[in-house]
């Protein structure tokens, strides 16, 4: 049965010193944060809970609940090694093997992505680029050539991708990811303005900037004293 999720599908077991732990869905989606912190913190050893929660924007508390479903607890007086707390989390995370990703919609926003580099800095690597428009297919875009959408299953299946992005207008968006499901990928992300259903197997993750927008709009407003009271 097709369901409409945005989040990961249960809680991921990791593997301490002890029984493997379940790690919150709540917590994996700050460790990306927790990363990026670490990694801004070049040529430093250690770092203490205030200094990581302070560059990851959380508290000291709930960083070290974090950390502790990795089984880092860190040294009393010393802190965190930053090398070995980036590590960890990147196992975690299941960085350290490179995800291999294809992109589907090469207009403006599907452009930027094929562009941006910080993926493969991240562990991610875009494999493949497909659209519908033929003045689009057969274009080179960040030195991938642009694939027709029948080709879809086959460029999955001969690059080994398992994550699609979905950068489409909202109309195509549905077929578009039942197209990569079918085609074998595991995760979808999707920039496409309207809810989708996948299958229990595959995880999906939304980003709308526009709702994001009007969650700002919307503390606009009320900061500005003109909303309605209940």
């Amino acid at each position: 049965m097709d369901t409409q999720r945005t989040g990961p599908r249960a809680a991921p077991r990791v593997r301490t010193n002890g029984p493997a732990r379940e790690v919150p869905p709540s917590t994996v989606a700050r460790l990306p944060g927790y990363l990026r912190a670490l990694q801004g913190f070049e040529g430093v050893v250690t770092t203490s809970s205030d200094e990581l929660a302070d560059a990851a924007g959380v508290t000291p508390a709930q960083l070290r609940k974090d950390l502790s479903f990795l089984g880092s607890y860190g040294r009393r007086g010393v802190g965190y090694d930053v090398e070995h707390l980036s590590e960890q989390i990147g196992v975690v995370l299941g960085l350290k093997t490179q995800r291999r990703v294809v992109i589907v919609g090469i207009g403006n926003l599907g452009h930027a992505l094929a562009s941006y580099s910080v993926f493969a800095e991240r562990g991610f690597a875009v494999v493949g680029l497909v659209d519908t428009d033929p003045a689009v297919v057969g274009t080179s875009v960040a030195g991938l050539v642009v694939q027709p959408s029948e080709g879809l299953a086959d460029l999955v299946r001969t690059t080994d991708a398992t994550i699609g992005i979905i950068a489409t207008p909202a109309a195509s968006a549905q077929a578009v990811c039942d197209a990569l499901v079918g085609a074998g990928v595991v995760g979808i992300l999707t920039f496409a303005p309207r809810a989708l259903r996948v299958p229990e197997n595959v995880d999906l993750r939304a980003v709308d900037v526009a709702s994001e927008l009007q969650i700002l709009a919307f503390h606009d407003h009320r900061r500005a004293g003109t909303g309605d009271s209940a």
